[in-house]
């Protein structure tokens, strides 16, 4: 039926938005440092982990939500900071190891501190659906969907319009060059890391009132919205947006005609096909070698 088609559709797309903002997060730190941070989804979980309890404690929500979001950012400026830059001249597959390293003990840390309890936060709007054409979507869908429209929007004029976007552009390109020219990279990198925070927390926090959240939400999360990088092709972000639609959509129609127990296999079986064929991704740049 086609109202079942547009509902799995929904769905798919409203989860693909989240992928594809954590995505992004992976994105900016790969294009910054070429590291892949598996941390990036405790900074989801961050986000919507610490609204909640905000929110319980009497903050008003709005102020719950900037507090939550700041706490993240701290976060990625402390995991650059304290792990990152004192290992700068290590490998990349040492640099990744780290960054497995601190999501173990940030999501050990919120175990301490939140428990292992499913946590539900409200709406941010109304709670009634929409219905459209026999299929129900979620109010929140919406904010899902407006809120990453407007970041992919304010990204792209980040990197496009303000010298400090152009500096973590150039620290990608060329980090000794762009130290040449007056840029301080580690300054740049740390900006990389808050911003990834800052993506991660805002995508915890809309998505939480639909999929609730927990100290362990980030790990599948996390590993989703990398699949959906790698997808797209590291580095892009086009790729990231695209590939996180993608990936949410399939996820979707499968748990909804095959079986739910398919969902995650067959997200993952995606990475293998697309790789297989376009072992760049889908938006990955072609790498030209002199000979």
């Amino acid at each position: 039926m086609f109202s079942e088609f547009l509902q799995y559709l929904f769905t798919g797309i409203t989860i693909g938005a989240t992928y594809a903002l954590i995505a992004l997060g992976f994105t900016l730190i790969y294009n910054a440092s070429h590291v892949i941070n598996f941390a990036q989804g405790e900074f989801l979980m961050i986000g919507g982990m610490a609204t909640v309890s905000m929110t319980a404690m009497g903050v008003p929500m709005l102020l719950a939500i900037v507090l939550a979001v700041a706490l993240a950012g701290l976060l990625g400026i402390a995991l650059q900071r304290f792990a990152i830059a004192p290992a700068k001249n290590a490998d990349v597959v040492t640099l990744i190891i780290i960054t497995i390293g601190a999501s173990i003990f940030i999501r050990g840390l919120a175990q301490l501190i939140w428990g292992k309890e499913y946590h539900v936060m409200p709406n941010f709007s109304s709670d009634e659906p929409i219905e459209i054409f026999g299929a129900v979507l979620n109010n929140q869908s919406l904010w899902v969907l407006g809120v990453g429209a407007v970041l992919v929007a304010v990204l792209v004029y980040f990197f496009t319009r303000t010298l400090t976007g152009k500096a973590i552009l150039a620290t990608s390109m060329n980090k000794d060059a762009a130290r040449l020219v007056g840029i301080r990279t580690q300054v740049v990198l740390m900006l990389a890391f808050m911003v990834s925070a800052l993506l991660g927390s805002i995508a915890g926090i809309v998505v939480a009132p639909i999929t609730f959240t927990s100290y362990d939400i980030g790990i599948i999360l996390g590993l989703k919205g990398f699949v959906a990088a790698a997808i797209g092709g590291l580095g892009s972000g086009m790729g990231a947006v695209v590939g996180g639609l993608a990936l949410g959509v399939v996820e979707a129609m499968a748990a909804g005609y095959l079986s739910s127990d398919y969902k995650d296999a067959v997200a993952f079986s995606m990475i293998l096909v697309v790789l297989f064929f376009m072992p760049r991704g889908l938006f990955g740049a072609k790498v030209v070698e002199r000979v």
